[in-house]
Formats: C-alpha cells, sequence, structure tokens
C-alpha cells in the first residue's frame, strides 16, 4: 500500500498515500463535503474509518472513483 520514495529514508513515503479528510477529499473531488459524506452513507465512494467515526479517503482510490464518475457522466 504505502510505497516509499526512492533515495529516501525508509520512513518517507508518497504525499498521494497520505489519507484526505472529507474536506480534502471534496475539494480534491470539487464537491462539497455534503456531498463527499452522502457518497460514504450510501457507500458509492472508497473510504477509511478511523478511530470510528473519522472518516478518511486514500488519494489513489480518489482517483479511480474520480474516472469512473467522469465516464458516468460523460455516458449520460
Amino acid at each position: 500500500m504505502n510505497q516509499p520514495v526512492e533515495g529516501a529514508p525508509p520512513t518517507a513515503f508518497v504525499a498521494s498515500d497520505i489519507p484526505l479528510t472529507v474536506k480534502d477529499a471534496a475539494r480534491y473531488l470539487g464537491v462539497s463535503p455534503q456531498t463527499v459524506y452522502l457518497w460514504v452513507e450510501r457507500k458509492q465512494i472508497p473510504h477509511l474509518r478511523v478511530m470510528g467515526r473519522n472518516i478518511r479517503f486514500l488519494k489513489s482510490d480518489l482517483d479511480s472513483f474520480r474516472a469512473s464518475f467522469r465516464q458516468e457522466m460523460e455516458n449520460a
């Protein structure tokens, strides 16, 4: 899952592997945080639960979600 950066110490990871908050994910996807919460509630977007209620997203998951979302919009 987390890939070390080449030539960096073993503890350094690619920035895209850092989990994003709902607010960050909304900004990245170009939607409101309320829309992201709705997608989470409907289980339409890949997400992680941290400490019970906190929701986080991996940028790599959001990239594939965004690509499928764009394809769906083009086919509509």
